[in-house]
């Protein structure tokens, strides 16, 4: 059976509605791959934050940090957990003056962008030699247990980027990039809602998509009888373009 057409936008519109399994049981980011995406930035933006799951990260370095996230729902997560300015807006509109920040940081979202126009946004937002960092965490599917849950939980519709590297263009120079490796601790309950946050699985029908979770369900209490703790492998993929 052919998937249906992929609409990008749909999808990208999609996370509000799980915003609280997001911000439940996303992974957060590992130190090294944070440290080597701000170098030593003082203020960065967070764009596309999300519930705060990166935003963090920059908090606890002490960081002054600016979040810009186009989901109100998503946005009133980060802002419950995160004392933090944070405000609506959009890879291609983001609203802040211009050379403002020091980095420029998309953790798990620049495939939802129009690079034709988030580009230049970015590049206006920097002081110069800025930097803009990409960063997704990949799950390790080389691991058996993950790769048969998510074999279920994708159903072949996976449409969010898998590289570790991404094409910006001018006026950004070559990329750099870093790779490495963790673990995020959780529990049944935690990986169904991981599942449940993916876009993929929000835009089902609500019938499809309540059979989706109890057959990982199942898989999950096949292989963690005991409930857990659950040990999910995630490599970081990080790219970072310096302005020029």
């Amino acid at each position: 059976m052919e998937s249906p057409e992929f609409d990008s936008a749909a999808h990208a519109r999609s996370f509000g509605a799980a915003a609280g399994e997001y911000a439940r049981a996303r992974p957060g980011y590992p130190d090294d791959a944070v440290g080597f995406l701000v170098g030593d930035a003082r203020r960065v933006l967070d764009l596309g934050a999300g519930t705060g799951k990166f935003t963090a990260s920059l908090v606890a370095r002490g960081l002054d940090v600016v979040a810009v996230e186009p989901s109100s729902r998503m946005l009133a997560q980060l802002r419950a957990g995160l004392d933090v300015e944070a405000h609506e807006g959009t890879a291609e509109a983001t609203g802040l003056p211009g050379a403002s920040v020091d980095a420029v940081v998309v953790a798990q979202a620049w495939h939802w962008v129009d690079p034709g126009r988030a580009v230049p946004e970015v590049a206006r937002v920097l002081r110069p030699g800025g930097t803009l960092g990409l960063v997704w965490n990949v799950r390790d599917e080389s691991v058996p247990w993950v790769r048969r849950v998510w074999a279920v939980a994708q159903q072949g519709t996976e449409h969010e980027l898998r590289a570790s590297a991404a094409t910006v263009g001018a006026p950004f120079g070559d990329p750099e990039t870093f790779t490495t490796r963790f673990e995020h601790v959780t529990d049944r309950a935690g990986i169904l809602d991981l599942v449940a946050s993916r876009s993929y699985v929000i835009v089902l029908p609500e019938d499809r998509r309540a059979a989706l979770l109890a057959e990982v369900g199942r898989l999950l209490d096949a292989e963690f009888p005991d409930g857990g703790p659950v040990r999910l492998p995630y490599l970081t993929h990080c790219t970072r373009f310096t302005l020029g």
